[in-house]
């Protein structure tokens, strides 16, 4: 099990986290409140990526039933024993420079992180998010995706990474904006999952809550009505059914705030610098 206090993170643990299984969706008061790194925002992703110490690349995760793989980017942290894997939801605006960036993060903080391109085959020439010529083309991709696509697309790199020979048998989703939707819904879908992260996503129809067996950590922007408004229905049929829901929103912050952390004279940074290690935390606990 990764110690909270490795060195190599300067982690600083201020309140200790709840216990398993509350079925409450708890406030910040609940939280773990740490002092540690946090992923670059989108201004300083690409500069991130090239001096990383971490091992990166591409590989090609075959999907049952679909003629193209998708195209995954895995980083894999440095450490003696085996890791729990996390899987990285692009946004809307696909596998970036950015998810990329993400990913060396939660490598960092003792994950296996794998970012699948779900428009893999779906752009010129076959390609995925790098051929598509405008932030528009893969937004209007990625909306003609079925739910069915993602799950089936998420399932081959979930059964794919956790057979590494680094990894545990223990997996997460992490989702942003339209992935932090998917990372909820995928814990609807897969019943195997051990925690969903959900960062500024919708939440699912309430009928759907009753399939979800990982706990789920939702992270919000106080300036993001449209997502918020699907939060408190979603937290008070999970507490009703006994499953773990915690919640947290940030005063200030808009949507897209981990990547926009330059935005919003500064309600964006202090979101993240929040919401972060708060995320490290819950994975930790329980994922090991």
């Amino acid at each position: 099990m990764l110690s909270l206090l490795g060195p190599a993170c300067a982690l600083v643990l201020l309140q200790a986290a709840p216990p398993p299984g509350s079925s409450a969706a708890a406030d910040a008061t609940s939280a773990p409140v740490l002092s540690l790194p946090v992923p670059a925002g989108q201004e300083d992703a690409k500069a991130t990526l090239e001096k990383s110490p971490r091992h990166g690349e591409y590989v090609d995760v075959k999907v049952p039933g679909a003629t193209t793989p998708l195209r995954t980017w895995i980083v894999y942290p440095e450490r003696k024993d085996k890791a729990p894997v996390v899987i990285v939801i692009h946004e809307i605006f696909g596998l970036s420079d950015w998810i990329r960036a993400v990913a060396d993060r939660l490598a960092a903080d003792g994950f296996i992180a794998v970012a699948p391109d779900l428009i893999s085959g779906r752009g010129p020439g076959g390609g995925g998010t790098e051929s598509v010529p405008s932030r528009d083309d893969v937004v209007a991709l990625i909306r003609g995706l079925k739910p069915e696509e993602v799950n089936a697309g998420l399932d081959a790199v979930r059964a794919w990474a956790v057979k590494l020979p680094a990894a545990t048998a223990k997996t997460a989703t992490i989702g942003f904006c339209w992935g932090g939707g998917r990372s909820y819904a995928y814990a609807a879908a897969q019943p195997g999952l051990d925690a969903a992260v959900v960062y500024y996503g919708s939440s699912p129809e309430t009928d759907a809550l009753a399939a979800v067996k990982a706990p789920v950590l939702g992270l919000y922007g106080g300036d993001d009505a449209r997502v918020n408004a699907t939060v408190e229905p979603a937290a008070a049929v999970m507490k009703k059914l006994g499953k773990t829901y915690e919640t947290e929103t940030y005063d200030g912050a808009g949507h897209g705030f981990l990547r926009d952390q330059a935005g919003r004279e500064g309600a964006n940074k202090r979101a993240t610098e929040k919401a972060w290690p708060r995320t490290v935390a819950f994975l930790r606990r329980y994922l090991g």
